[in-house]
């Protein structure tokens, strides 16, 4: 796999054990902490062209889900692939580095889940968030669940699809991209990790672990990080939005809209899911202005 990506990914990743299980991270450059959270089928690897800008001026830290990139890849016997877990394992990575600033954080997909979890634990230690094609509420009233994510998620040709044909991971990097669609070799990179029924857990896990209604187990947990949202509406925030991905669409950038009117929006009409590849050259820049003006401040 390494010798698959490395030619994207000029990187020496650290590992953090994780009651016996190794949780890949990258930890790059010196400064404010920018914290980046990756979502589902795409890894730390989605983050390599914002980690190259910002590293020079900030200290970029990109976990690697368990189950994703090169964390390890357990079956359900040795880990818990919930949203809940997920957030703790983001939270012993940041008490493990001892930052002693402020966080920005950087979210795309379920990142915005994962990461908006953990900043609902620690309010405190968040000074400004980047928003990418993602969610931290439910589905907004107006969005149907996509047929292709509810056969991934509740039925048996859906597991098939996914862990026999890595069809998310696949469908995920043709479509991800609308104006600058992957190169092949790309497009390899990011399924790298998936490379087999074993190392797709994590991929459908993730789908599986959507909620829907009261019923599903991660249900009063999104209600709760959607009803904290409103402690950060004075923080500097950007959005920059692909408004074609077929999931995170226009309803749900929306949201995003209504519930942070002071954020700064940036939305391509033209542009995919993957939107810091789509639209990397104008996208990566504006991230690292946006820093830049915004700058950040020392925990008391």
């Amino acid at each position: 796999m390494r010798d698959a990506v490395k030619k994207y990914y000029p990187f020496t990743g650290r590992t953090l054990d994780l009651d016996g299980l190794s949780y890949h991270y990258l930890d790059e450059g010196a400064g404010a902490p920018v914290v980046m959270v990756h979502g589902n089928p795409s890894w730390s690897f989605y983050y390599r062209n914002l980690v190259l800008a910002l590293r020079g001026n900030y200290r970029c830290i990109v976990p690697d889900h368990i189950g994703c990139g090169f964390s390890e890849k357990p079956g359900d016997d040795r880990y818990d692939y919930t949203l809940s877990r997920r957030i703790d394992d983001l939270e012993r990575l940041i008490d493990s580095l001892d930052l002693d600033e402020k966080i920005t954080l950087v979210v795309h997909d379920w990142g915005g889940m994962i990461g908006m979890g953990y900043a609902s634990r620690h309010p405190e230690r968040i000074a400004r968030i980047v928003v990418l094609n993602t969610a931290a509420f439910h589905l907004p009233k107006e969005k149907t669940f996509p047929l292709g994510l509810k056969i991934c998620r509740d039925t048996l040709l859906g597991t098939l699809l996914v862990r026999g044909f890595n069809a998310f991971s696949v469908g995920a990097s043709i479509v991800g991209c609308k104006k600058n669609p992957m190169p092949r070799e790309l497009m390899q990179a990011y399924r790298a990790p998936y490379d087999s029924w074993r190392n797709r857990i994590a991929t459908l896990r993730f789908v599986q672990d959507i909620p829907l209604g009261p019923g599903d187990r991660t249900y009063d947990l999104v209600s709760d990080i959607a009803a904290g949202l409103e402690r950060f509406r004075d923080l500097p925030m950007a959005i920059f939005w692909g408004e074609l991905d077929f999931v995170f669409d226009t309803t749900f950038l929306a949201e995003w809209k209504r519930r942070f009117p002071k954020a700064q929006v940036k939305s391509y009409a033209d542009a995919g899911h993957y939107i810091l590849e789509d639209m990397k050259d104008e996208v990566v820049p504006l991230i690292a202005q946006f820093l830049q003006q915004t700058g950040t401040r020392e925990i008391a």
